[in-house]
């Protein structure tokens, strides 16, 4: 369920906006606080975080928790970015900490396969493939 917003500020509206610049890349609370300060925008990061949480009670922004070592993610999805039933998985790089979405069948397969044979239901904006990246498996090989 989404919700109205409640108040249609500048900070709110340019706040959406860079998000909406970001749009399939996932981003923290300080890469926005980082981006205003580096424009010279003042916007608190109490704001930041304000206005990210309401932008994902209206279903404007996904929010992922990925580790309790590693600040919560946010990702604009107003636009369809995600398949329609919202489910995404990721990868997450141990080297380099990128991360990755995984919208591929045979991890549906593997969900289905959970949920069928034994009962267990993945959330998928909690699952968490770890490994490293291609850029850093490139790297480890090497070495």
């Amino acid at each position: 369920m989404t919700m109205k917003p409640k108040y249609k500020t500048k900070q709110r509206e340019v706040i959406l906006s860079y998000i909406k610049q970001t749009s399939g890349k996932h981003i923290t609370a300080g890469d926005v606080c980082d981006y205003f300060k580096e424009q010279g925008t003042p916007i608190g990061q109490a704001t930041v975080y304000r206005q990210l949480e309401s932008l994902v009670d209206e279903g404007i922004v996904n929010k992922y928790n990925i580790d309790a070592n590693s600040p919560a993610c946010f990702e604009y999805v107003a636009d369809g970015e995600h398949d329609s039933d919202g489910i995404c998985f990721h990868a997450k790089c141990e080297e380099c900490g990128k991360l990755i979405h995984l919208h591929c069948e045979e991890i549906l397969k593997i969900r289905d396969h959970l949920s069928e044979d034994h009962g267990f239901v993945l959330d998928p904006k909690r699952t968490v493939f770890y490994g490293l990246c291609e850029e850093c498996g490139k790297e480890e090989r090497s070495r």
